[in-house]
This record gives C-alpha cells, sequence and structure tokens, in this order.
C-alpha cells in the first residue's frame, strides 16, 4: 500500500534561463506545474505581473502537429507493411533523437508536404467523383430528353422541366395541358418508383395557364439550365471525368506508397512538434515580470535531490514544503511489480483521497483468486495467460495497457490453479473424445473436488472467502480510525461488528468443532448486539442516541447481502464448467471416426473461444465489483487527482535518459 509522499513546490527564476531550464524539467518528467489562473486575479499580485503570451507559437504549433497528424492518417491508410496489434514506441536516448532530427527534419517537412499534397488530390478527387456521380444519377431519368438542358426559352416559347409523382395519370395530365394551354406539347421523359418526369414547351402568353393546369398534379418545375447539352451528352462527359480523376488518384496513391518508408521520421516529427507545443504552453501559463518568472507545482518526495540539483545549477530561488493536512495532494501510486498490475482495478474506480490508503496491494491477492475462481478451467488459464505473455513481450505495451495485460498474465496463472483443483481441463473435453474416438474411460481427476458435483461446498467455501474479504475491508477501516486518532470508533464501529458476526458464526457452526463453541458464541453475539445497540448513536443527540444505535444495528442486513454477493463466484464458476460441457457434448454428436474427430476439434476451437471470451469478460467484470461494491464500501473513498507530471507525452518515440540506454 503506497501513495508516494508529495512536497510542494515554488520557484522563482531569471527569464533569461526559462528555455533551458524548462527543457530540462520536461526530460526530468517529475514535477506537475500548477495553473496560475487564480493568482493572475489575485489583487494581491503587483500590476506588473503577467503571464507570458505565447498564444502565437502555440498556434503555430498546433497547425503544424495537425498538418503532420494528416499526412500520418493519409500513411497509414496506403503503408502496405503490416500494422502492428498495438502500438509501441521507440525507445532512444535524447541526444540521439535531437541529432537525428536535425539531421533528417528538412527531407521530413518535405515528404511530408509531398504526402499532404498527394491526400488532398485524393480526397478533392474523391468528392468531385461522388458529386458528378449524384449528378449522373440526377440525370440518369432525363436522358431521353433531345435538346440542350440550357436552353429553358426562345423568343416566342418556354421550355419547362418537372415532375410529379408516381401516381399521376399521364393521359389526366396531358388532357388537362391540353385545354388549358393549347399550344403546349408535353413529353413524358422517363418514371420510377417516386417520380414521373415531363418536358414542356409552351408559347410564353400560355405559360401562366399551363401551371394553373398543372396544380392539381402537383407538378414541381426544376431548372437545369447550370447544366450543358443533352442529359446524355452530360453524362458521358460527366463519366469521362472521373475517369480521368480516378488515374488522377491512382496516381497519388501510388505516391503515398511510395512515401510509406518516411512514415517513421513523420511519426518522430509529431512526437517533436508536441513536446514543442507543450513547452511552449506551460512557459505562456507561467507568471513573469520583464526579467523573472514564476511557478509552483507538486513533486515526488524521492525526486526532491534532481530537482534540487537542477534548480541549484541555474541558480534559481526556491522552496520545498510538505502540504497541510487538508491541501488536496495529486496522488501518485508505488507498488511492487506483483501489485502494480492491479493499480489498473483501483484506477477504474478512483484514485485515493488524502486520508484513504492504496488498496492495491490488499485487492490484488483477492483480484487473482476471484478471477480464477470464476473462470476456473486449467486450459483456458494456459491460453490467457500465454497470450498475454506473448503480447508482453512481442509488443511491450506501456501503461494502463501494459497494467491490464500483466495483470490478466496473473489472472491465467489463476485460472490454471483453480482448474486444476476443481478438474476444468476444456471443461471435461478429454473426457469426451476418448469415450466418442476411441470407446475408453478417461478423466483428469481434480486436485480437490469438482464443483458440477459438489456445488454446496463450493458455495460454503466462496461465502467464507467473502467475509474473510470482508473482515479485511473492517480492518483497514479500523486501522485508518487508530491512525487519524479514532481509537473510540475503531473499537465501537468496526471491533463490535467483528464480534458480533464473528458470534453469529460461532453459534450458528461451531457446534459442528466443539460443542462449547455455541456458547461462546452465543455469548460475543449478545456482547455485540448490546455493544451496537449502546455506541451506534453515540455521536448523536436527544432521542438520536437510542434510534442510532437501533440504526447502526440494522446495518446488519448489509453485512449479510454482502457476503451474498460472494455466491457469484459459485455462479460463475459453473457457468464455465458448464458450457464447456455442452460445446463437448455438441462435439461428440457426430460421432467416432475421421468426421467426428474434425467436428469435435472445431466445437472444441470454436466452443473453447466463445467460453472464454465470454465468461474472462465476466470474470473481469464480477471481480471488480465485489472490490467496488462489497470490498471498497467498508473503508474506501477515493476521488483523488490523478498526478500528472509536466512530461515529454509523446506518442511514438520514447525519450529515455542517455545512461539509460
Amino acid at each position: 500500500m503506497a501513495v508516494v509522499e508529495m512536497r510542494k513546490l515554488t520557484v522563482i527564476g531569471l527569464n533569461s534561463g526559462r528555455a533551458p531550464f524548462i527543457y530540462e524539467l520536461m526530460h526530468l518528467g517529475v514535477v506537475e506545474i500548477n495553473s496560475q489562473e487564480g493568482a493572475v486575479s489575485d489583487e494581491d499580485w503587483m500590476p506588473d505581473i503577467f503571464r507570458t503570451s505565447n498564444s502565437a507559437d502555440v498556434s503555430r504549433l498546433e497547425g503544424d502537429i495537425i498538418r503532420v497528424s494528416t499526412a500520418l492518417e493519409a500513411l497509414a491508410k496506403y503503408d502496405p507493411s503490416k500494422k502492428p496489434l498495438l502500438l509501441t514506441r521507440k525507445e532512444m536516448g535524447r541526444e540521439a533523437f535531437i541529432a537525428y532530427m536535425n539531421k533528417v527534419r528538412t527531407d521530413t517537412e518535405r515528404n511530408m508536404d509531398k504526402v499532404i499534397e498527394a491526400y488532398k488530390i485524393i480526397n478533392d478527387g474523391k468528392a468531385e467523383i461522388n458529386q458528378l456521380r449524384s449528378m449522373i444519377t440526377g440525370l440518369q431519368p432525363w436522358q431521353k430528353l433531345d435538346i440542350p438542358m440550357e436552353m429553358n426559352e426562345t423568343e416566342y416559347v418556354s421550355v419547362i422541366h418537372g415532375l410529379t409523382g408516381a401516381k399521376v395519370q399521364s393521359g389526366q395530365l396531358m388532357t388537362a395541358v391540353t385545354e388549358g394551354a393549347p399550344s403546349a406539347i408535353v413529353q413524358e421523359i422517363g418514371a420510377d418508383k417516386q417520380q414521373k418526369y415531363f418536358s414542356i414547351i409552351v408559347l410564353k402568353e400560355e405559360k401562366d395557364a399551363l401551371y394553373e393546369a398543372l396544380r392539381p398534379f402537383n407538378f414541381a418545375a426544376i431548372s437545369m439550365a447550370d447544366q450543358q447539352g443533352t442529359p446524355t451528352e452530360a453524362i458521358h462527359r460527366y463519366e469521362k471525368r472521373i475517369e480521368e480523376i480516378e488515374k488522377t488518384i491512382a496516381e497519388n496513391e501510388k505516391v503515398l506508397v511510395q512515401l510509406s518508408y518516411a512514415r517513421n521520421d513523420i511519426e518522430f516529427l509529431y512526437d517533436l512538434l508536441v513536446t514543442q507545443r507543450d513547452r511552449a504552453r506551460i512557459v505562456g501559463e507561467m507568471l513573469s515580470t520583464p526579467t523573472v518568472f514564476y511557478f509552483d507545482g507538486w513533486m515526488p518526495a524521492k525526486a526532491q535531490p534532481e530537482v534540487e540539483e537542477l534548480l541549484q545549477r541555474y541558480e534559481f530561488y526556491y522552496d520545498i514544503q510538505v502540504p497541510d493536512a487538508e491541501e488536496e495532494v495529486p496522488v501518485l501510486l508505488h507498488n511492487s511489480s506483483v501489485a502494480t498490475p492491479f493499480e489498473a482495478v483501483t484506477n477504474m474506480y478512483s484514485l485515493p483521497s488524502r486520508k484513504d490508503i492504496d488498496p492495491t496491494t490488499i485487492l490484488a491477492p483477492f483480484y487473482f483468486i476471484f478471477f480464477g475462481m470464476m473462470l476456473s478451467d486449467a486450459a483456458y488459464g494456459i491460453i490467457l495467460s500465454a497470450l498475454c505473455f506473448f503480447v508482453l513481450k512481442k509488443y511491450k505495451p506501456e501503461g494502463t495497457i501494459y497494467k491490464m495485460f500483466k495483470m490478466f498474465f496473473y489472472c491465467g496463472i489463476s485460472t490454471f490453479i483453480w482448474g486444476a483443483l476443481f478438474g476444468g481441463w476444456f471443461g471435461n473435453f478429454f473426457t469426451v473424445a476418448a469415450d466418442t474416438l476411441l470407446g475408453k474411460e478417461f478423466a483428469i481427476d481434480p486436485l480437490w473436488f469438482n464443483p458440477l458435483e459438489e456445488p454446496m461446498r463450493l458455495l460454503i467455501f466462496s461465502l467464507i472467502l467473502g467475509a474473510i474479504h470482508l473482515f479485511i475491508g473492517m480492518g483497514v477501516q479500523a486501522y485508518m480510525y487508530i491512525r487519524d486518532g479514532q481509537p473510540v470508533d475503531a473499537i465501537c464501529d468496526i471491533g463490535l461488528w467483528y464480534v458480533l458476526l464473528i458470534g453469529l458464526v460461532l453459534f450458528g457452526a461451531g457446534g459442528m468443532a466443539a460443542p462449547a463453541l455455541t456458547t461462546v458464541g452465543k455469548v460475543m453475539s449478545i456482547v455485540g448486539v448490546v455493544g451496537i445497540l449502546l455506541t451506534g448513536g453515540r455521536k448523536k443527540k436527544g432521542i438520536g442516541k437510542i434510534t442510532g444505535g437501533l440504526g447502526a444495528l440494522y446495518g446488519i442486513t448489509n453485512y449479510l447481502s454482502d457476503i451474498l454477493s460472494y455466491s457469484r463466484l459459485l455462479a460463475l464458476g459453473l457457468a464455465t464448467g458448464v458450457v464447456a460441457q455442452v460445446i463437448n457434448t455438441l462435439g461428440s454428436l457426430a460421432g467416432g471416426g475421421v468426421v467426428g474427430a474434425i467436428v469435435l476439434t472445431v466445437a472444441l476451437v470454436f466452443g473453447t473461444i466463445f467460453n472464454l471470451a465470454i465468461n474472462a469478460l465476466g470474470a473481469f467484470v464480477h471481480s471488480c465489483r465485489l472490490q467496488y461494491v462489497e470490498f471498497f464500501g467498508k473503508f474506501y473513498t477515493g476521488g483523488g487527482r490523478e498526478f500528472r507530471p509536466f512530461a515529454r507525452k509523446t506518442k511514438y518515440v520514447k525519450i529515455v535518459k542517455d545512461q539509460d540506454k
């Protein structure tokens, strides 16, 4: 259990040394710099204190980053090389990275410009093709029109194009038009499921009468004056243009494929620009005068020597203090290599607050046990651990992804252990295979017992394990009470519940071990009940002292429901075995022989993938639930703020200290 001890840092330095200092501070990556928004508006500050305006530099760098991102997006689409399952950062020393970027930056920027230009041509071409195809689709119903579309009138006549609903009777429309505008010539050009398309030529003096005649048919006039030639000519012209654009697109796609060799350098350029942007942004957030700058922040106590060495080298004023007891401090966890992967479970819930302890080390063994019990198949455990081991060695993930894969590697080991104890190896596959294919009896006996044959035994064990889990959570709360100088609360709110709950267990089941334990349990239960009734309302006034005790005693229902929640260990453990056996049974229906062996193998492969995926997800979710609801509910508040040091937040290259290379 380790929340890293923090120190509050205040720094005042000369502006002349700020840029190289910020560069070195970012490389250390151990100081979180606070926002100075509140200080700027504080009336106690002198009016000549201001924040450095770096908005122009930040905006310029943001624009450059967007351009690089666009180039990487383009290359990601057209790079023919195999894409990795997980992004792995390449390790480089700081000096080596700087020297390399100085060497290749000009060529990299030139290649990036070529990529962006080609990508723009491709995207513009695709957009134009979509537009042309949309126009072709719109013109296809008009292909029978034999007059130029731009012709909408002559000296004496008007040309009107329009459409009606598909249910309109063409004969009735033509009759109505002839009666209203005798000079009109109506031609039905085409029709589809939704509409009919008409072209009408009419004398100008009868144009109004024509529209009046068309009104009952919901005729909608359209203009095609922006087109040239007949619809057929326009379609051919557009199709030819599409062919030309597709050729241009293909040529530029070849350019992107050829430039894919530069992807690695463009990724490095992206990280370089991001670090420059972050430095410019942090400088802009500091307080300054014409000669000095100021900032404050946080750092781990263990990092104090190297931070002090840097500050002394630049001859800056600094002050390092232990934070006040009530001050909000950023949280950084530090655990053993075995417990660290389980920090992912803690982080998904909430980081510990200033008054909490880090629960990771305590929850880790229980999460390990719970996950394995729920999945509980030795073969599945081997597969899960092997897959995680492969990913960890092959791709070397970092951060939360690393923790998750490492945690599931451990959980696979737990699954193997519990599977061996319960006798689960792909369910009962080997028994079914031996009987179906060889006609012989074969079974892998469990090292402990088979839960499918003795479910009550597993249920009792699950409840006992749950009670231990809850008791440890209560014990942590008692420790926190004592740590905070509240021993009475530890005795009344935790100790008396220990007495009552243990007494109830002894009273109900102690007689099976020794008859005297029943009497001991009875006495302990009475002491616990009386103690809780008398002390449960001790912090209240008046009648609340009595009702408070009753309310506190009613909390026993919560303990009982919490313990019953651990029956999910039984439910999910049985689910894995039952599903596996059903899959094996289905696979054996084809009988023996070659066909039977193939069917059984196929059922094993696909059934294992399905069963492992579904029940591993269930084991993950429900193991988390037992920690978050039952265990954390006994002592953990959470709500801590993550420590976010000012460091290189690179995506593609991991800058390491040169002496570490």
